[in-house]
């Protein structure tokens, strides 16, 4: 029997494992059944070339677990080890300077067992002790057995074993006891061996029989050595595809497409990734994407290998040239990852391309679908714009698509305004925003519908790339102004009477929390509705882009602003304007001379004063000005009251807020029972 010490010049490699390696530790079943895969698939090389004379029998690889021995064990038929070969794979660990190793990557768990050929040592951070039994491929070759208690001491001896290939026996650890239910061990097997390209089998399958679940004499085997993106795209249907997205994916919606990803040069890469049918919410789709490195798991956040917006997509990638323990700094680093995040990229734009040439109709149907994830790759691909913006679409309210060429052609006569913009009208509810769409369409106006989740944002990109453009939401004024081809003209009424108006109405609109109201009355022509609301594009898309960039908070903080416009060319409100005359005029006259004379003299003083210095006007002056506004101020209280208290009780006032809050959806609870009762007292 040979005794020693692991040859490595740290004190104790295995705390380190244990340490460092202790929130991934459930990878050790990976790298060791990788290992196994590994000596059987060299066996086969070495058959294949004639290195190996022999029969391969059978070569599936085995995991066996015994709970009561408190023991995993992981058996393979492959070239084995000789004595001399433990001795350089295993004792002696095959790296230098292993102090300053363990220093510079300590933070990094994978890069120490990855990187440096340390699979097998994975073993210990769940095993308190680890057997090795194995008999070499080659002729006349002795079993040995190599044993390790977590120390770097061993022991090593001759043993006996019957046939070539290696048992490796893991005498799982107090703490980690978890490892010996079947459960757990399937589960780790299914995540990470369920496409490793030999066979590996987990005990026998269980069949049920007069109530109870028994063995039967059958391999339990729990991988697929020949996955769907293994095969070449000649030789699959569509229903292959579609069976293969199931099965990673039991509980989704059929995907819309897929991209079949065949590359081997200048790196190799082979994959199939499908579009899902994305709802709305980005982060729940992200993490779909499985990473494997020939056909071993690595891992499901594969952000840095693919573009960002491409982690929305399902599937799978499989590259040698990523190896299978990924840290961030490598992928930061790495040229070969660089180079298949563009690849990745330009495969996706073409195939989008493709079936949009192809079968505009399939595209259209799947735009709905399709046009978070694209919209998501216009915001954050710099050059995925170039690509995407002639496959990508724009939709009308009526439910016709255009690409951004067609669109600037279908608008171009009608949505150009005085300064030679073109103006993009948009709604984002179609029930909402109806009335305001269709005084639109009556124009001869085209609105869009732009009711996607990142839409806001698109339209702020969109107003940089597309030359003179301007978006505009249908609700956000009046519709003569909603695109200005000429100089705007003044209401024909007034300044006298537009303010009474205005005071009539602002006197009774509800006090809503974080809402502001601004009336203003305007010439609208007798056939447009008595009174709307608008909502100016500026201040409402600041805050729509707060809910989306947390740097701009402040905006979310601020006020909803609202535009109360009413008219004054409709009927309705020129009667409440003659009944305010009417039902005022006795209380109004006397306040409103009263006024003509005190601003009269306020005119004078401020005249008298203009040109002086502060220190020139004396306290006099100042007190008879102070003396004048104060007066004009408690005068403009009274003429508010006189006017409030008419418009408290006029019906219709009442009636034409309600319903322009109504068509706004902001008239709720108590608001809306009143309303309902003045509407049965009117009819």
């Amino acid at each position: 029997m040979q005794k020693g010490n692991i040859g490595v010049t740290t004190e104790n490699i295995f705390p380190v494992i244990k340490k460092f390696l202790y929130s991934d530790h459930e990878i050790f079943l990976r790298e060791l059944v990788s290992n196994a895969v590994d000596a059987t698939q060299k066996l086969k090389t070495y058959a294949s070339k004639g290195d190996f004379k022999g029969e391969l029998g059978d070569i599936t690889v085995r995991v066996n677990l015994d709970k009561e021995a408190g023991t995993i064990t992981i058996s393979d038929h492959g070239i084995g080890m000789t004595a001399e070969e433990i001795d350089k794979y295993i004792n002696q660990i095959a790296f230098s300077g292993a102090n300053d190793f363990l220093d510079k990557y300590k933070d990094d768990a994978n890069a120490i067992i990855g990187h440096f050929g340390l699979g097998f040592y994975s073993a210990f951070m769940v095993a308190k002790k680890v057997d090795i039994i194995t008999r070499s491929y080659q002729e006349g070759a002795q079993a040995v057995k190599w044993s390790c208690d977590g120390s770097p001491e061993f022991t090593l001896e001759e043993a006996e074993r019957a046939e070539r290939g290696t048992d490796i026996v893991l005498y799982i650890d107090d703490d980690c006891k978890e490892f010996l239910e079947e459960s757990r061990i399937s589960a780790l097997l299914n995540k990470y061996c369920r496409f490793l390209p030999v066979t590996v089998a987990f005990g026998k399958k269980k069949d049920w029989k007069d109530g109870k679940q028994i063995e039967t004499e059958e391999d339990n085997v729990i991988n697929n050595t020949d996955p769907l993106w293994m095969k070449k795209p000649q030789d699959l249907k569509d229903e292959d595809y579609k069976k293969f997205y199931r099965d990673l994916y039991p509980m989704s919606d059929e995907p819309l497409f897929w991209i079949h990803l065949n590359v081997d040069y200048p790196f190799n890469l082979t994959g199939v990734l499908y579009f899902p049918k994305i709802k709305s919410n980005i982060d729940l789709q992200k993490n779909k994407i499985q990473l494997y490195c020939n056909q071993v798991y690595v891992t499901d956040s594969v952000e840095g290998i693919v573009p960002d917006f491409l982690t929305l997509l399902h599937g799978v990638i499989d590259s040698p040239d990523i190896p299978l323990n990924v840290s961030r700094s490598y992928l930061q680093s790495d040229s070969n990852v660089k180079k298949i995040s563009t690849y990745i990229s330009k495969k996706v734009a073409d195939r989008l391309q493709s079936i949009f040439k192809n079968d505009r109709k399939e595209f259209e149907q799947k735009w709905d679908d399709l046009k978070l994830f694209i919209h998501y790759g216009l915001l954050t691909q710099e050059d995925f714009y170039d690509k995407a913006n002639k496959f990508t679409l724009f939709k009308d309210t009526d439910d016709k698509f255009y690409t951004y060429e067609e669109y600037q052609t279908l608008i171009k006569d009608n949505q150009t305004d005085k300064d030679g913009n073109l103006i993009y009208l948009y709604a984002n509810n179609k029930e909402e925003q109806y009335a305001y769409i269709e005084a639109a369409t009556a124009k001869g106006y085209n609105v869009l519908l732009m009711d996607g989740q990142l839409d806001t944002a698109l339209v702020g990109m969109l107003e940089h790339k597309l030359e003179k453009a301007r978006f505009t939401r249908v609700d956000s004024d009046v519709v003569d102004r909603l695109i200005a081809k000429e100089e705007a003209k003044n209401a024909n009424i007034e300044a006298g009477k537009s303010e009474i108006l205005s005071s009539v109405f602002r006197s009774q609109l509800p006090q809503v929390n974080k809402v502001e109201f601004h009336v203003e009355a305007h010439s609208l022509g007798e056939t447009a509705s008595p009174i709307l609301i608008t909502q100016g594009e500026y201040m409402r898309r600041m805050k729509e882009m707060a809910n989306l960039q947390p740097g701009m908070a402040f905006y979310g903080e601020m006020p909803d602003m609202f535009n109360l416009v009413l008219n004054v060319d409709h009927k309705l409100i020129k009667s409440v304007l003659a009944d305010t005359d009417k039902e005022c005029e006795a209380e109004l006259s006397p306040i409103e001379a009263e006024l003509r004379g005190l601003n009269a003299r306020q005119a004078v003083l401020e005249q008298a004063q203009k040109d002086k210095k502060v220190d020139e006007i004396s306290e006099a002056e100042k007190n008879d000005l102070e003396d004048v506004e104060k007066k004009i101020a408690a005068e403009k209280s009274k003429k508010e009251a006189v006017i409030s208290k008419f418009a408290s009780e006029n019906k219709v006032v009442h009636q034409l807020i309600d319903l322009a809050l109504l068509q706004n959806g902001m008239l709720k609870g108590e608001a809306l029972n009143n309303f309902v009762k003045r509407s049965i007292d009117l009819i």
